[in-house]
């Protein structure tokens, strides 16, 4: 704790299509923490690659004060994703990362962010995070970096969260390594952030919860389904491997799930196929492999049914609610 430590410098840097909660949920706290502390113990400054105003996932559009050349010394740096960021590639940005962190500051990201920080080779040897949409594309794409589905990962001079209101939490970890637990807490009051939630809390709710339904057996089920999908099981094996009979199986599924056993895992290789199209950069074919389908053209006739799109019009497209947090 350094509670008379010199005013902390944070550098956020905007990615097109950045999520703005995650990045405001990242910032407030620092403007929080000096107004509850009567100190200015933060300072910040809003980046974007080019200079040019940041446009958030949501349409809202942020001026930007400097190009990270134009930034000047920062203690902490800070990338903004949302969308895109597994396609960001500036190199200019990415060098400037790079000197920064030889220069000794700290460097993070929220939500997609880490795609950025990867890229750079910031993250080697370092355990990380990412919202859990893009998850898959990031071990596809950096298969060597230790990944974790925690809410924020805090390791040594990186730091990076999964977006959405996790940016909050994993501020307030840093502004109570920094200044203390009680004022952490009173930031979090400020907020009416009920909890510190800690970096290991699961960044979506349970099974039973996502699912809606409570009956263990045919849980059980969902879980061996979502296990395979890239080779999904027949229904008898789902059913065999979650202690029911086929016919058990399938009554359940259609008084609790509303459709045929078929039909629900259909829908969960389509779903994962939708966030490896959105947030990866696997090609179309291997996106069809990945979640269990024989043939490109037999995964597009599927996919069409379901989203009345292409698969490659979900790649090329900026469809609203796409977004990770």
């Amino acid at each position: 704790m350094a509670s008379d430590a010199p005013t902390q410098r944070f550098g956020f840097l905007l990615l097109p299509r950045f999520a703005l909660l995650a990045f405001t949920s990242a910032v407030e706290p620092l403007r929080a923490a000096n107004l509850l502390s009567g100190r200015p113990l933060y300072s910040w400054r809003f980046l974007t690659h080019d200079g040019a105003p940041a446009t958030a996932s949501n349409g809202a559009r942020l001026l930007a004060e400097a190009t990270p050349a134009e930034a000047g010394p920062l203690d902490c740096l800070v990338v903004c994703g949302g969308v895109d960021a597994h396609l960001f590639r500036d190199r200019g940005t990415l060098a400037w990362l790079r000197r920064a962190a030889r220069a000794g500051a700290r460097i993070g990201a929220v939500s997609d962010g880490s795609f950025v920080l990867a890229r750079a080779g910031l993250l080697e040897g370092h355990r990380c995070t990412i919202h859990w949409q893009c998850a898959e594309g990031f071990r596809e794409a950096f298969p060597e970096i230790a990944l974790s589905d925690a809410l924020y990962e805090l390791d040594r001079q990186r730091f990076t969260c999964s977006g959405g209101t996790s940016s909050m939490d994993m501020m307030l970890q840093l502004i109570e390594e920094r200044h203390g637990r009680a004022l952490a807490l009173r930031v979090a009051e400020q907020f009416l952030h009920e909890r510190l939630r800690e970096s290991g809390d699961g960044q979506r709710p349970g099974l039973r919860e996502r699912v809606g339904v409570g009956h263990p057996k045919l849980l059980e089920a969902v879980r061996v389904m979502e296990a395979n999908l890239e080779a999904p099981l027949p229904a008898e094996a789902v059913a065999r491997r979650a202690g029911l009979s086929t016919r058990q199986l399938e009554r359940l599924a259609r008084q609790h799930l509303g459709a045929t056993p078929q039909t629900y895992y259909l829908e969960l290789r389509l779903r994962r196929a939708r966030h490896l199209l959105s947030h990866s950069t696997l090609s179309v074919t291997e996106v069809a492999l990945a979640c269990g389908f024989v043939s490109g053209s037999h995964f597009a006739r599927r996919y069409r049914a379901r989203y009345a799109e292409a698969p490659r019009a979900t790649r090329l497209g900026k469809g609203e609610g796409r977004a990770p947090g």
